[in-house]
Formats: structure tokens, sequence, C-alpha cells
């Protein structure tokens, strides 16, 4: 039983190294052609492919650990073991307007389909620096955002962790306004935002934030 289940897994990682490389061939070619927009767009397609291929039971499990430097006074949080691109590796509730979503890592399309995308750029809950999430504004996903008042709790249950946080601002910001959305080491504060009009069709260039700590 155990030779099986060796086997399936030698299986699976030499399958996923082969389409990794052959994906990084197709990559060569667009970013040679298109430039970097597609090499993006292709390099976070490898990041879902090689997740939808690795076993569940192989996918990283995160944790958090205290680091200590020579160089610092305090002692700083970590997550060891990050969840790879497209994981979910959390649950996003805010139970005044009935939100209870899963989180995933990363915020491309296709993950926001499906959830909460979890800016890549931006720290993990417990780490000690800003968490910034984001979610359409259809009803089913953070349509309801606005309609959250200040000192409402919002709950992010991880697998190495529970956490919960107190609103204690709302903004609405341009979306070029990248600077009322700081990623920072200096403080835990979570930012969750959604496209504003809620009820806007077509693209939006405003973003409605909640802050919380």
């Amino acid at each position: 039983m155990k030779n099986k289940r060796i086997q399936a897994t030698l299986k699976a990682t030499i399958l996923a190294i082969i389409v990794a490389f052959l994906i990084s061939f197709v990559i060569s070619i667009l970013a040679i052609k298109f430039g970097k927009e597609e090499f993006l767009k292709a390099t976070d397609l490898i990041d879902v492919i090689a997740m939808d291929i690795m076993p569940k039971e192989e996918r990283p499990v995160p944790e958090l650990e205290l680091f200590k430097s020579q160089y610092l006074k305090d002692e700083i949080t970590v997550l060891m073991n990050c969840p790879v691109y497209g994981q979910n590796y959390a649950t996003l509730k805010i139970p005044s307007i009935g939100v209870d979503l899963p989180i995933y890592y990363g915020e491309s399309l296709d993950l926001l389909k499906k959830g909460i995308g979890h800016d890549k750029t931006s720290y993990f809950p417990g780490e000690g620096g800003s968490v910034v999430l984001m979610g359409h504004n259809y009803k089913r996903f953070l349509g309801k955002l606005p309609d959250a008042q200040l000192g409402d709790t919002i709950q992010i249950s991880t697998n190495y962790g529970e956490f919960t946080y107190t609103i204690f601002d709302r903004k609405i910001v341009k979306e070029t306004e990248v600077d009322k959305v700081p990623v920072q080491d200096q403080e835990e504060i979570l930012m969750i935002y959604t496209c504003w009009p809620i009820n806007n069709i077509g693209y939006a260039t405003e973003r409605y934030v909640v802050y919380a700590k």
C-alpha cells in the first residue's frame, strides 16, 4: 500500500514537472511576442496548474513561527510553508452582513469568481503587517460590504489559527490611490475592498475599502 502511494506521488510529481516545462516554453514564446503582460498571465497559469496537479496531502500546511534576529529588538512572526498560488487557505466571515466566503491566495479573475482574493504583495493573518483582501461587488460576494459598520467584527479562520478584527474606518478611494491601501509591516491592519459603486455596470474606477485591526 505504501509503495503504491509512493509511486502515485512520484507519477504526479513527474507529470507536474513535464507540464511546467511545456508551459515554460510557451511563456518564453509569449514573452518574446507579446511582452510583459502576457508573460505574467502565463506565470499565474503555471501556478494554478501546479496547484491542481499537486496531491492535496502534499500541499504545504501553513504554520506561524516566531523569528528572532540579532538586528531586531522584538520578535516577529512569519508564516512558514506559505500557501501556494490558488490555494484556499482560509475563510472570511463578517457576521453583521452575512459574509462567509473562502479566501484564495492570489488575485486572478478565476480565483475571484470562486471567493475572496488575497493580494500576493501583502502579509498573511498573524504576521503583523497589512493583510489585503478583495472581492467582487456581487450580492453573493461583497455586495453588502458598505453596510458593515464601525465596530463590527471580521473573522478569518485558517488552518494555523483564528483571527478576529474590528472595523475602525471605511473609505471610497480611486483605483490609482494605492497609498490608501498601503502594505506595511509595522502593524497588523486588515483591508478589504470591492468595486464602487456597488451597483456599477461596466468598469469601476473606485474602490470601497474597509479597514480593521
